[in-house]
């Protein structure tokens, strides 16, 4: 059974990976700065953890607490994302900077808080967008959320290239249209042809097991626009 750590786990497409992890036994550590969802469902092999990505303190708490009772971290899920639906010109450089907090900073401060507890078969899983890969569909409103996924998706091929040798391997998925909480913030009344569920399953399969032939890779998990 793996060991799995997991952001943004209070809602959606986090949520129900947990379920999922448990549901087939492996020993997860979710993080959100929500808890109270997950700890209400007192799953099998689950530790959840309030924890904001952003701040350094609370990711080293995290690294020491995984050391002492894990040792090691077989699959990480940054899957913590977080949106801001406004016009460039409309949109403060704070707000524009707290969505690069959550999808960038957030995302490389616990890599570097977990690597030493990873190894050459770990896997480390990035939950990018389909706004974030260069030459798909832009939507206005968006610059925040779609630049910093694609900022996202750079640092995910860099980190490969950087621990190629000894591991772990690092992958990312863009994904297209989920209904989700964030989809109806970016598209109101917009409904997905995918669920969160079903979009839980194939990210858990593909942590599992995809290291195995991808390293450094981007792949677009979408069937629709957005």
């Amino acid at each position: 059974m793996k060991h799995v750590v997991i952001t943004g786990t209070s809602r959606g497409i986090g949520f129900e990976m947990v379920k999922l992890f448990s549901e087939a036994g492996h020993h997860i550590i979710a993080l959100s700065r929500k808890s109270e969802s997950l700890q209400a469902l007192n799953l099998k092999n689950v530790q959840v953890i309030a924890c904001d990505i952003t701040k350094e303190e609370e990711l080293q708490k995290i690294a020491a607490h995984i050391a002492v009772t894990w040792n090691n971290v077989d699959v990480l899920i940054n899957n913590a994302g977080a949106i801001l639906n406004k016009s460039f010109a409309e949109g403060s450089l704070a707000e524009f900077k707290a969505i690069y907090d959550i999808n960038v900073f957030g995302v490389a401060g616990l890599i570097q808080k977990l690597l030493p507890v990873m190894n050459s078969n770990s896997h480390v899983v990035n939950i990018s967008s389909m706004g974030g890969v260069q030459g798909s569909m832009k939507f206005p409103g968006l610059s925040a959320y779609s630049s910093s996924k694609g900022a996202l998706i750079t640092l995910t091929e860099m980190l490969a290239e950087e621990y190629k040798e000894n591991g772990p391997s690092f992958n990312v998925l863009a994904l297209g249209a989920v209904q989700t909480e964030m989809l109806e913030e970016a598209f109101p009344g917009y409904k997905a042809p995918v669920s969160a569920k079903e979009m839980a399953k194939y990210i858990v399969d593909f942590s599992l097991t995809a290291q195995k032939y991808y390293n450094g890779k981007l792949l677009q998990v979408s069937n629709s626009t957005p």
